[in-house]
């Protein structure tokens, strides 16, 4: 209602009874006698009241009606907001995607009341297969379409209809669909299926709608998982093959030479020399067992669910102390000592520390090694610092003799870190790490001391 209606609402009722209280002073006293003027003035006051009064209740009666319905929606919105933050923590607490597409079809059949729910997704020759259902008992039929029932038609996969391949036609009189995509693809889609004639509002679709990009980004993220997974044992391997190149190979490549030389000696009689011969031959297979035996150990898992990162680091430097005949020490400060970080990041770091005193004991011709690690802002850093010959810094990291660097490198990046290598400004070498370090939830008792 317009400002000037409300101002005429107020202005023309007071207007007309001045107009009668005017022509009762001075027309109506000398035509009708007391009360007779008085009771028609009254009534047409009461007569004019009733009217306006009328058409203002109707107007307040209209603005009520369309309030309540207002807040009804707004109610209606909230209460499907509220269901699906809940679906969206519940979901975002559960890691295998079975799971989540399991919890996402049990909560689109319960927030919107229908009797079957199948999420269906596309395979590789375009067939839609069942993933995931929810429906009442006798709602489903079978796992897969029958016979002709392919579908090679994009549009086709997000039809509706293709609901009724897998849920009985009576369960799914009333039917709607929502597709899942990822690149603007069509992957599959969300259908629910309602036994009696019914429509879906706009707050139901939404409701759809959501859902299916919660199963869309579950999938994706399973995927991308996957597909991590693939890739991190792609790198491992390369490593592994890097390292067999560069060190069991050339100490096999070695063997080889010495067996055949101990072989000419001793047929030639020269026994003294085959003896020399042997000794070293012996040497390189004690090298060669050291070698093997870090490269299975680098394979396991390097920190258990109860360690940290420094009680990983400490037991591999007591075992590789003894095999290396090397005196290790390995400081932390109690922060880092009690810290719990990424999982990734402790095995990236542990295994790049793991690397360095590898390269120490083939390299460095050291007798001490000492390990620190510390935090400066938000970064972990690792210091191994040795007394041995040093780094030879004139050769690039894609040289053969600097596999491990590389590798170090490499591992250092796959976890926002950084690795550097300079030799100490007296004598050995001083590889210093740099990681993030983001606390999680959980830590690790402090070391017993004696």
């Amino acid at each position: 209602m317009s400002n000037r209606v409300r101002w005429l609402v107020v202005i023309v009722p007071a207007l007309i009874v001045g107009v009668i209280e005017l022509l009762s002073d001075e027309l109506l006293d000398e035509v009708l006698p007391f009360p007779l003027d008085t009771l028609l003035v009254v009534g047409a006051t009461l007569l004019l009241a009733g009217i306006f009064a009328t058409l203002a209740f109707r107007r307040i009666d209209a603005l009520t009606g369309a309030l309540r319905r207002r807040n009804e929606e707004l109610e209606t919105r909230a209460t499907s907001a509220r269901a699906l933050h809940r679906v969206s923590v519940a979901i975002a607490s559960l890691t295998d995607v079975e799971r989540v597409l399991d919890a996402i079809v049990t909560h689109a059949r319960e927030l919107l009341g229908v009797d079957a729910v199948v999420l269906l997704l596309a395979g590789p020759d375009g067939r839609l297969v069942r993933r995931a259902a929810s429906a009442v008992p006798g709602a489903l039929t079978a796992m897969s379409p029958g016979p002709g029932t392919d579908v090679t038609d994009a549009q086709e996969a997000t039809d509706a209809d293709q609901i009724l391949r897998f849920v009985a036609p009576a369960s799914a009189v009333a039917r709607v669909a929502a597709p899942l995509q990822r690149g603007g693809a069509t992957i599959g889609l969300l259908a629910v299926g309602a036994s009696g004639v019914r429509g879906f509002d706009a707050d139901a679709l939404e409701t759809l709608s959501s859902l299916a990009n919660q199963a869309t980004i579950a999938l994706e993220n399973a995927r991308l998982e996957a597909r991590l997974r693939e890739l991190a044992v792609v790198g491992e391997r390369e490593r592994i093959a890097r390292e067999l190149h560069d060190g069991l190979s050339q100490v096999l490549g070695y063997v080889n030479t010495k067996s055949q030389a101990v072989d000419g000696f001793l047929a030639a009689g020269r026994i003294d020399e085959a003896r020399i011969q042997l000794g070293e031959l012996s040497a390189a297979a004690r090298s060669v067992y050291v070698d093997v035996r870090e490269t299975i150990l680098g394979l396991r898992s390097p920190i258990g669910p109860d360690a940290g990162l420094v009680a990983a680091i400490r037991a591999h430097a007591a075992g590789f102390a003894e095999s290396a005949k090397l005196a290790i020490t390995v400081h932390a400060t109690p922060e880092v000592e009690r810290t719990r970080l990424d999982p990734e990041v402790e095995t990236q770091a542990f295994r790049i520390v793991a690397e360095a005193l590898t390269n120490v004991r083939k390299h460095a011709g050291a007798r001490r090694v000492t390990v620190d690690l510390r935090t400066a802002a938000d970064r972990l850093s690792v210091t191994v610092r040795d007394d041995g010959r040093g780094f030879s810094l004139a050769r690039p990291l894609d040289g053969r003799p600097h596999y491990g660097l590389r590798s170090m490198a490499e591992r250092a990046a796959g976890v926002g870190g950084s690795v550097e290598w300079t030799n100490g400004s007296d004598r050995g070498a001083i590889v210093r790490l740099e990681v993030p370090f983001r606390p999680i939830a959980g830590s690790v008792p402090a070391p017993a001391t004696a």
